[in-house]
């Protein structure tokens, strides 16, 4: 067999990804916490101020890296929940549902510094533009696969139809992207391509990356660790978690 399809087969033993999460989880973390510090250090001191948005525009390092988090983990949890739902892997199901908080956590970043931009910009705390409401309704729909996942007693049953819900609030992700295209809107065209190029500076690139690289690590840290406990509530009452509890104690 080949040794990288060996390893998935691996992966998908409850033991076997507790120790793969346990190891890599705090070393992602780790990273995370490093990267995005590199990066807020540079966006604070090091590049200059917008020629028209002024220091304001530094809050745009926390907020545009948290809005592609936000788009790239409901992807991510469509994807473990559709490989669930036709193999009926649990693994996939623990990391898809696992995915559901982290992602509304980065989508409440995205409004909340959007809002925060958007007042000495805009004037106004909210406006009902298509790319802010849009936004809201992918948190929205990621309380509601959370919801549903605690919503029963039996979790298999209840990350089935959790990541149902997921995979079809996919629609959602395009209608967010191209929003600012679609329809008349005060928020910002794209000035950040990763392929092709971009209205942003290069002296103000840097911490960009810095940053989406760090909340990249940051969250697959989150992701492993979340799983992992989701994984030992699970198998509760099997003998390996018992030794591993014994091994803690």
């Amino acid at each position: 067999m080949n040794p990288v399809i060996r390893w998935f087969h691996l992966l998908g033993s409850p033991p076997y990804f507790d120790r793969f999460a346990a190891r890599w989880a705090p070393w992602c973390y780790l990273a995370g916490v490093l990267l995005m510090a590199v990066g807020t250090w540079q966006a604070l001191f090091v590049v200059p101020a917008d020629y028209q948005q002024g220091d304001s525009a530094r809050i745009l390092y926390i907020h545009v890296p948290s809005a592609w988090m936000s788009l790239a983990v409901y992807a991510l949890m469509a994807v473990y929940a559709g490989v669930a739902l036709v193999w009926r892997i649990k693994l996939c199901e623990i990391l898809a549902m696992a995915c559901a908080p982290i992602g509304a956590a980065f989508t409440a970043i995205t409004l909340a510094t959007g809002s925060i931009w958007g007042k000495p910009m805009w004037g106004t705390w909210w406006d009902w533009d298509p790319r802010l409401t849009t936004e809201l309704i992918l948190l929205f729909l990621y309380l509601g696969v959370i919801g549903l996942y605690h919503a029963g007693d039996d979790r298999r049953a209840s990350a089935r139809a959790a990541g149902l819900l997921a995979i079809v609030g996919v629609a959602l992700l395009p209608v967010i992207r191209y929003s600012v295209e679609w329809w008349d809107s005060l928020h910002q065209g794209q000035t950040v391509r990763v392929f092709g190029q971009s209205s942003l500076d290069p002296s103000m690139a840097a911490p960009l990356w810095w940053m989406v690289v760090g909340t990249k690590f940051w969250f697959a840290g989150s992701l492993l660790a979340r799983a992992r406990a989701d994984n030992l509530r699970r198998e509760a009452g099997r003998d390996w978690v018992r030794k591993l509890a014994e091994e803690s104690a």
